[in-house]
């Protein structure tokens, strides 16, 4: 029987995944804590299954047969199975997410609050706790002060920060050594806000891509072109942050996250009020005696909170099924 080993995936191109040995058996050929070069079995190809960073995965080492046969396109190790995943996003690319910080800057470029409730969303539908991170503080304190108060009131853990004057980073670094051991996270939001620049205030060993914000466009471009785990400590338990890349392409209609019956569910400011509406179908947009609305009405549930539902609601409800 082939060696079994089993490992977690940091990156994939170009079909080799650069994979981290999470445990072996003694005498194994990969030791655990190093990283190896794997190809995936076809049986992968031909199930149409397509393997992500984050994924738990049993390798072996490749076999003389293999290595004849591939030749110089041989790597060490085969990837044989994919474990069962917690879950898998489209966009950002990965799987087995416990944590999404996502990001947005208080300005250059201001924040698509739409857009930003799109992926706090389908974290919430894909059990991802979700971390809200406001960067750029020091370009406008009011609007972060008010940004801060939104998603504080919605029930979410909120970090108001400053990488460039090193304000707020060491509050979410110890956010990060306290809670996200074993576990593993991604960094994500529209590009240019400063993903990268924050992860390299917070970890400088990563030395990630930065880029400067077109005057233009008001848009950064894409540093980063694939998502790839970075381990936080050297032990086998070690957690791990992904820096991925934005979301500005993100919608409802072109990947089938969930229906408009969920999205209620993924607003966790509106647990209290559901099942407390006049009318058992109502929609939470207009209905008279809707329980949400007045919430929304009395300042208990932030409007913009409730502007981005009604949007993500309708661009749901017009999505075709197949």
């Amino acid at each position: 029987m082939a060696e079994q080993i089993h490992g977690k995936i940091m990156l994939g191109v170009g079909g080799l995944y650069t994979v981290r040995i999470l445990a072996a058996p003694e005498g194994s050929s990969a030791h655990v804590g190093e990283t190896v070069v794997c190809r995936a079995r076809g049986s992968f190809k031909h199930r149409d299954i397509t393997l992500l960073a984050g994924d738990n995965v049993i390798i072996s080492p490749t076999t003389s047969a293999e290595k004849a046969k591939k030749g110089e396109e041989s790597a060490e190790f085969v990837i044989d199975e994919l474990c069962e995943r917690k879950n898998a996003l489209i966009r950002p690319p990965l799987a087995n997410l416990d944590y999404m910080f996502i990001t947005m800057a208080a300005a250059s470029p201001s924040p698509i609050l739409t857009t930003v409730d799109k992926l706090i969303c389908i974290a919430e539908f894909n059990n991802i706790e979700p971390i809200i991170v406001i960067t750029k503080r020091e370009l406008d304190e009011e609007y972060a002060a008010e940004l801060e108060g939104i998603y504080k009131k919605s029930g979410f853990t909120v970090f108001s920060l400053s990488a460039k004057n090193n304000i707020g980073v060491d509050e979410i670094h110890a956010f990060i050594e306290r809670e996200l051991v074993g576990k593993t996270s991604a960094f994500a939001g529209a590009s240019g806000i400063g993903k990268s620049t924050l992860l390299n205030a917070l970890f400088p060993s990563l030395e990630l891509s930065t880029s400067e914000i077109s005057r233009k466009i008001q848009r950064g471009r894409h540093t980063t072109r694939k998502a790839e785990l970075y381990c936080l400590s050297s032990g086998v338990e070690c957690g791990y942050i992904a820096d991925t890349p934005g979301f500005s392409m993100l919608d409802f209609e072109r990947f089938d996250f969930f229906e408009k019956e969920d999205l209620p569910l993924t607003m966790r400011e509106f647990e209290d009020y559901i099942g407390l509406c006049k009318y058992t179908k109502c929609s939470h947009t207009k209905e008279e005696g809707c329980a949400i609305l007045e919430a929304v009405r009395s300042g208990a549930i932030p409007k913009s909170r409730h502007e981005s539902f009604c949007e993500l609601y309708e661009v749901l409800k017009a999505k075709k099924k197949w």
